[in-house]
């Protein structure tokens, strides 16, 4: 549907999508004073359930507790300003979005609640119904239960989930445990945040970039855990190389990434070379630019620092029909290394 006199979702918001995160570095040095470390050294808050297996310590996409019978409980939460103009397409996006954070850590979403922020007085409650349902259907794809949530009244649109899932704790994919001498695959092709960013400035309207943000990443992370991968993130606002210099960092290990292998929207180098580039891509490139060697140009690097919403996952391993993008080498310096 289309919301009523022309208002278009997108312009209701500063930001878009993931692109509209609280940059890398800043959001660091805030997590940085968190008393997740304490905790952990502690042995946990007094009288809790289960061991904490994945916290705050390496930026992971999940929160992982251990449960009996060798079961892990994965916890996490997305939600973010509309990409898209089309309310039910927005809701599929966020939704696939916040359930990718437990497909990445190689788990099964159980159950999730909707998070909505409403301007009731400038937007009808119809519109956030088709959110609402967009979200629902992509659930009931997931086989993921949805129930209830949490609405506020709010100046911008922002619509979620809160997603709890289930894995096996000793098969987790993790940021920490990419080894060197595995190769790099990615799962989806960049550029949906340049696609996304002509979009709101332009109205255009580009379907293969909704299809790929709908997709589940069910299917990638089933294959990973068969393939015995190991680690794995999925690649989302902080770009591929944002989320790709994490596991490095967490893994103790150099990235190389082949700049020519990297699969991208159609569309997306034209609208590049037009202007259409979040802030986000930009914030993400400057970020990692300290930690890594690059044999291309300026423009490749902003491409391959594009802020992505529900993006593919990124496997420290090889997944047959996916493109294999570069590997993981022993720590050499550098966490990142582009070849071009």
């Amino acid at each position: 549907m289309t919301t009523p006199a022309g208002i278009r979702l997108t312009q209701l918001a500063a930001g878009g999508g993931c692109a509209c995160k609280v940059p890398p570095g800043e959001l660091e040095k805030v997590l940085a004073g968190m008393p997740g470390g304490l905790v952990r050294a502690a042995g946990g808050p007094q009288g809790a359930e289960g061991e904490l297996l994945v916290g705050l310590d390496d930026g992971d996409d999940g929160a992982a507790v251990r449960l009996a019978g060798g079961q892990a409980l994965i916890a996490t939460t997305d939600f973010f300003t509309p990409v898209v103009d089309d309310p039910y397409d927005w809701g599929r996006i966020a939704a696939a979005n916040a359930l990718s954070d437990v497909y990445a850590m190689g788990g099964e979403p159980l159950l999730a609640l909707n998070l909505l922020a409403w301007p009731r007085d400038r937007v009808p409650f119809e519109v956030a119904v088709e959110v609402l349902r967009g979200g629902a259907d992509v659930c009931a794809e997931a086989g993921c239960h949805l129930a209830g949530g949490h609405s506020i009244d709010d100046p911008e649109p922002k619509y979620g989930l809160a997603v709890s899932g289930l894995a096996d704790a000793d098969r987790l994919l993790r940021n920490d445990a990419a080894r060197p001498g595995t190769p790099l695959t990615l799962t989806k092709p960049l550029g949906l945040g340049v696609l996304n960013n002509r979009h709101k400035a332009t109205g255009e309207r580009f379907d293969h970039a909704v299809e790929v943000m709908t997709t589940l990443n069910r299917d990638a992370s089933r294959a990973a855990l068969a393939a015995g991968v190991t680690a794995a993130t999925d690649v989302t606002g902080f770009g591929l190389l944002g989320h790709l210099f994490k596991m490095a960092r967490a893994s103790g290990v150099t990235a190389v990434v082949d700049s020519a292998a990297v699969p991208y929207l159609d569309g997306v180098r034209e609208s590049y070379a037009a202007g259409y580039v979040p802030g986000g891509s930009r914030r993400n490139l400057d970020w990692v630019r300290p930690h890594l060697e690059s044999a291309v140009g300026e423009d490749e690097l902003v491409l391959l620092a594009d802020a992505q919403t529900s993006g593919g996952l990124l496997v420290a391993g090889e997944l047959p029909g996916h493109p294999v993008i570069g590997e993981i080498v022993a720590s050499g310096g550098s966490p990142l290394v582009i070849r071009a």
